[in-house]
């Protein structure tokens, strides 16, 4: 399976969390692809793992073989560290565009709203939406309050809509 994202913060908005999902994934076999980050996708992770030092080292001497064997293994858990703190580093500069996002657009409002501008609608707005308008017609046509052969629970369904909504657009439907 291959998952491709736009950015990593597509993935997580967390680093943490990021980081936890993609080592998940990773050894569950999903192949990760990173469009503007490119040097994290999975395959770059298989290539680096791929290519650690596979050294075998027989000397003879015991004292000497090891002393090889535990830097070649340094080494490679070196390079698999660097290669994890790679991943981790794209998640943690992404949850910080993040919060830096956030933080921007709160400022703004606050800006906004120092100079005398409106946040959202006024109060008491209602929105029309095509929805609405087409459940509306559904409720006049078919609703037995007006004048059709369906209970409510059945012109819910014809609606598609939730109950709740169903009522709020009957409502408005008896207002007009």
């Amino acid at each position: 399976d291959t998952i491709v994202f736009d950015s990593v913060s597509r993935m997580s908005r967390n680093a943490e969390e990021g980081f936890k999902d993609y080592q998940m994934l990773y050894h569950m076999g999903v192949h990760l692809i990173f469009l503007n980050e490119p040097l994290i996708n999975t395959s770059v992770f298989d290539s680096t793992k791929n290519n650690l030092l596979n050294i075998n080292i027989e000397t003879g001497n015991t004292a000497v073989d090891d002393f090889f064997k535990g830097n070649v293994q340094l080494i490679n858990n070196f390079m698999m560290a660097l290669a994890e703190q790679q991943i981790k580093a794209a998640f943690e500069q992404s949850e910080k565009e993040v919060t830096d996002l956030h933080s921007r657009i709160s400022q703004g409002m606050r800006e906004a709203k120092k100079n005398g501008v409106k946040i959202g609608l006024p109060q008491g707005t209602t929105l029309t939406t095509k929805k609405a308008l087409d459940c509306i017609a559904i409720i006049k046509k078919h609703s037995k309050d007006f004048g059709g052969s369906l209970e409510d629970p059945d012109v819910i369904k014809l609606c598609g809509c939730s109950r709740n909504s169903y009522y709020k657009y009957k409502k408005e439907a008896k207002s007009n």
